[in-house]
């Protein structure tokens, strides 16, 4: 249920507002936006009636929400969410698409300070590479661990730019969430329940990728347990899903960018170097990413790719990249966008 605040109400009608329903047993979620205030009823509502919020002063009415992603939905919330990463460097969900690049996994020191210096140089503003990574062989790299964030954070600290790592599991969270801008939810852990909880627990922004298997609604009920514990910071991640085709790694469904930014007021983000496992297919699959209404595009680029550890086949090269950003930027002026720029360092 939500309750619909009325323009002009004072913090007092508010906070009636909300012990009226926790003493009813509801947890509540006041969301402040742009055009209207509600105060979003989750839990066990069989006691609470809409009568009894309908009365109350400073409340316009209530309404129970049908969809089962109560926090999630565009009904709690008509506005688009704006996340701001690294205290307002960079701002995902609105007008400007944010690019984040950057190679798969953290080789060493000096490979993801070159990357990333080259990435800003042609206009991503958000670093991406993996310090834990999670392999199909447990005989292939798993990544540098803590040393893969401490070069991460090296980079950042010589370019400026924030940067993108995922966290595997619940007791990675705290360390991680010490390095890291923003948390990344891998495809194989989108329903890892308890991993979603713990960072629903901490403040910093989280991309959740959908799983290979996994629906629209499915991804939005796990984004639900993100934002019913207290992180409304999440991005949806479109990577692709595994269907019958074998022409490219994963089939990248770009119908799910509208659907989401239809049902849903969180960012979305396109993934289309897992989406195609193609370098060859990234560049136009990122311009119709963009057309089709993403908020950011996360793509993975190598110095080498050839020589890259993980997902060489994917990465675009340096120069790859330079000529996409070009081209980005005019697919993005067609549909009324911009490209963000990266911040001054």
């Amino acid at each position: 249920m939500i309750v619909v605040i009325k323009p002009g109400a004072t913090a007092a009608e508010i906070g009636a507002v909300i012990r009226k329903a926790e003493s009813m047993g509801a947890k509540t979620h006041p969301i402040y936006g742009d055009n209207r205030t509600v105060v979003a009823l989750v839990g066990d509502l069989t006691r609470v009636t809409r009568e009894v919020f309908d009365q109350m002063e400073g409340v316009m009415h209530s309404l129970r929400i049908q969809e089962p992603y109560k926090l999630s939905g565009r009904t709690a919330r008509p506005d688009n969410t704006l996340i701001d990463v690294a205290e307002g460097r960079v701002r995902i969900g609105g007008s400007e698409i944010v690019v984040m690049a950057g190679p798969c996994s953290v080789e060493s020191r000096e490979q993801i300070i070159e990357i990333a210096h080259a990435v800003k140089a042609t206009g991503a503003t958000v670093l991406r590479g993996g310090a834990f990574k999670p392999r199909t062989s447990p005989y292939d790299f798993q990544g540098l661990g803590l040393k893969g964030l401490e070069y991460l954070a090296d980079a950042r600290e010589a370019t400026g730019l924030p940067f993108i790592t995922e966290v595997m599991r619940e007791e990675q969270v705290p360390m991680i969430a010490e390095y890291a801008d923003i948390l990344q939810i891998g495809a194989r852990n989108m329903q890892n329940y308890g991993l979603l909880q713990a960072v629903g627990k901490q403040s910093k922004p989280v991309m959740l990728k959908r799983g290979i298997s996994g629906t629209i609604r499915e991804l939005l009920m796990c984004a639900e347990y993100i934002v019913s514990n207290g992180n409304y910071n999440v991005m949806l991640c479109e990577r692709g899903i595994r269907t019958y085709e074998t022409a490219t790694r994963n089939t990248f469904d770009l119908n799910a960018v509208p659907v989401l930014k239809e049902q849903s007021h969180l960012p979305v983000v396109a993934d289309p170097s897992h989406g195609t496992g193609l370098r060859e297919l990234v560049p136009s699959m990122s311009r119709a990413a963009v057309a089709a209404g993403a908020d950011a595009l996360i793509i993975e680029v190598h110095s080498d790719p050839d020589a890259a550890v993980s997902d060489g086949r994917q990465s675009l090269t340096l120069e790859d990249f330079a000529s996409l950003m070009k081209s980005l930027r005019r697919v993005a002026a067609a549909v009324d966008r911009t490209v963000a720029e990266p911040a001054l360092a």
